[in-house]
């Protein structure tokens, strides 16, 4: 199989591992051409994050205040509370967990120190963001909510289109060196002897968030079994082959219609299911806020980084925004949150590019959490329907 061939989780496990065994013997000056290629990808992502916001939240606030009126805006909201509860649950579980089990056989490391340790770049370009994200996102909003007040759609159409653009970039160039960029990370820290540290922590955090996106499922489907009536754990069984589906796919669109067959399993009006589903594929990313709030909590604690829990709330919150609007493309959740996650928990080169990687290590393991979700709320939408009596029904 060609290496252009190989899904993302592959490639990024050869990266990892030629990272450390090349940061093992290479001379200095080698490792420094991958970091100089680090630097210039990351002050890229900076350039590019303020855009990728506005480009894929703006549209996306758009369709949804034109869409299927209130029927849709339940779907929204349930969505956005499952997604939040997510991130809750996930942050609750992490800081009861992880003060045991990364304590214990990992030297953390002091972040006033970190920039000492790593390997410099040859040189930078600075590359600085037309604005910040936090006006990204208020005028993401301004706009997208002015939308949805105008009677003609040539603005829609607009970012529609811009939208495209974004996520052509994200899926043809961001994604496609996302491989390399984990090469020169790893190589870096291999070369400065903080490798192992951080394949411990590797194993140790995937093996919980592994553990909690389980417990979430379980949860989902039970508050679902006791809205809608019906058995939850016979519910969530029939959604095993979107489960399975999305293990190998790692994405929600291309999972739909298997997503959307096991939903109609479940005895849900095949027109909510219809609607649910693709709605639910792009707005209902629980499983990827779960490991984005578990990984960034586990990043933290690495690096001695003091846990402001009003800042981490506030993460929270916003991460739910920026998740309804993540493109479908592996991956391209954690790029969408990248803005949030620099600005909100200060993370800087090296602590960025340890959550992608932790991130993508277990990609399909998220989005098979989504898909699998989605299920749970087309039993409440379908409940809902049913007593709404809508026209979908």
């Amino acid at each position: 199989m060609k290496l252009s061939k190989l899904p993302l989780l592959a490639k990024v496990a050869i990266a990892i591992v030629l990272g450390i065994i090349f940061g093992q013997f290479v001379p200095f000056w080698f490792a420094r051409i991958f970091t100089s290629f680090n630097s210039l990808f990351s002050n890229f992502l900076s350039f590019i994050i303020p855009l990728i916001i506005i480009g894929l939240i703006t549209p996306a606030i758009g369709e949804l205040g034109k869409g299927a009126g209130r029927l849709l805006l339940y779907t929204a909201l349930i969505a956005y509370a499952s997604t939040l509860f997510s991130g809750f649950f996930t942050f609750a579980s992490c800081q009861f967990v992880f003060p045991h089990i990364l304590a214990e056989g990992i030297e953390p490391l002091d972040v006033e120190t970190i920039n000492e340790d790593l390997v410099k770049p040859f040189f930078s370009i600075s590359m600085p963001p037309v604005m910040d994200v936090m006006s990204a996102l208020v005028l993401s909003f301004t706009i997208g909510l002015g939308i949805t007040l105008l009677k003609g759609d040539t603005l829609q159409k607009v970012f529609i289109d811009f939208r495209e653009i974004i996520t052509l970039v994200i899926a043809s160039v961001i994604i496609p060196l996302l491989p390399l960029y984990i090469f020169g990370m790893f190589l870096s820290m291999s070369v400065s002897g903080q490798v192992f540290s951080v394949i411990l922590l590797f194993l140790k955090v995937i093996l919980v968030i592994f553990i909690l996106h389980i417990l979430l499922l379980i949860i989902q489907f039970i508050v679902a079994g006791a809205i809608s009536e019906r058995n939850p754990f016979k519910a969530l069984k029939n959604m095993l082959p979107a489960y399975a589906t999305a293990l190998g796919t790692a994405s929600s669109a291309a999972t739909i219609p298997v997503t959307l067959q096991c939903t109609i399993n479940n005895r849900i009006n095949p027109n909510i299911a219809s609607f649910t589903v693709p709605l639910c594929a792009t707005i209902h990313l629980a499983g990827s806020t779960m490991k984005i709030v578990g990984f960034a909590l586990a990043t933290l604690y690495f690096y001695n980084i003091p846990i402001d829990l009003f800042n981490f709330f506030g993460f929270i919150f916003m991460l739910g925004i920026v998740m309804i609007a993540a493109p479908g493309v592996p991956g391209g959740a954690i790029m969408a949150a990248i803005g949030i996650i620099q600005s909100s928990l200060g993370f800087n080169e090296q602590m960025t590019g340890l959550i992608i990687t932790l991130y993508i290590a277990v990609d399909s393991f998220g989005t098979a959490c989504n898909v699998t979700g989605d299920g749970a709320i087309a039993m409440i939408m379908d409940k809902i329907a049913s007593k709404q009596k809508t026209g979908l029904i």
